[in-house]
């Protein structure tokens, strides 16, 4: 059961208070999540020209490979594949978004070295070996960019529950017990009012009389 809220004027004036608080939260949270939301399109647009980038990079990548492969032979191409041992630094910082924090990946800055001795690699082994760089970073910024849409997107949702929440659930809970409370204030005012109108009757009755007595 609900608890009941004793009908008073400070019980009354402390609900109205916090009707504004709660009018002002689900304000600002709409202002969030408008904003939210038009990041997310932005991001969206990044998103899909991140994906035909790494489509591009994937295509380039695997051509150059079929390449590197007839021409040099798939022994040599193998061979050279299995030198690269070395693991990615991926940088990667934390960004504030109007209250989110949204992870930002950037590639890995590749220098100009190769894992393995350019003399006696094919040609086509060395474009194959630069098209799968440009591949890798393809496909972090896939990952990097749609990590910022899921995180958001999430957000965005949570921001949506709590609007609802204080639209439909916190904010008519509260007009509610106003209500409740100015009813039963009118109420007794109303009674208040009768009770003095019955005393200032009696009064001028008596008043009434006490002149005809004296009179007589």
């Amino acid at each position: 059961m609900a608890e009941q809220i004793a009908p008073t004027r400070s019980n009354l004036l402390q609900r109205r208070d916090q009707r504004k608080l709660a009018l002002r939260g689900a304000d600002l949270l709409k202002r969030k999540r408008d904003a939210l939301v038009a990041e997310f399109f932005d991001l969206v647009k990044t998103s899909l020209e991140a994906r035909r980038r790494l489509a591009d990079a994937s295509r380039e990548a695997y051509f150059a490979l079929f390449l590197a492969n007839a021409w040099d032979g798939p022994e040599a191409v193998s061979s050279l594949a299995l030198a690269e041992g070395r693991e990615l630094d991926v940088p990667l910082t934390v960004e504030n978004i109007f209250g989110v924090k949204v992870p930002q990946v950037r590639p890995p800055d590749f220098d100009d070295r190769l894992p393995f001795s350019p003399v006696g690699a094919g040609a086509q082994t060395l474009a194959a070996a630069r098209e799968f760089r440009k591949l890798t970073e393809a496909i972090i910024n896939v990952a990097a960019t749609e990590t910022r849409l899921r995180r958001i997107g999430e957000e965005i949702k949570k921001t949506n529950r709590r609007v609802n929440a204080l639209e439909q659930l916190v904010i008519p809970n509260i007009n509610g017990e106003i209500r409740q409370i100015r009813s039963v204030l009118d109420q007794r005012a109303l009674e208040e009012v009768t009770v003095l109108k019955r005393i200032k009757a009696k009064l001028e009755a008596r008043e009434k009389t006490e002149a005809t007595t004296a009179e007589a």
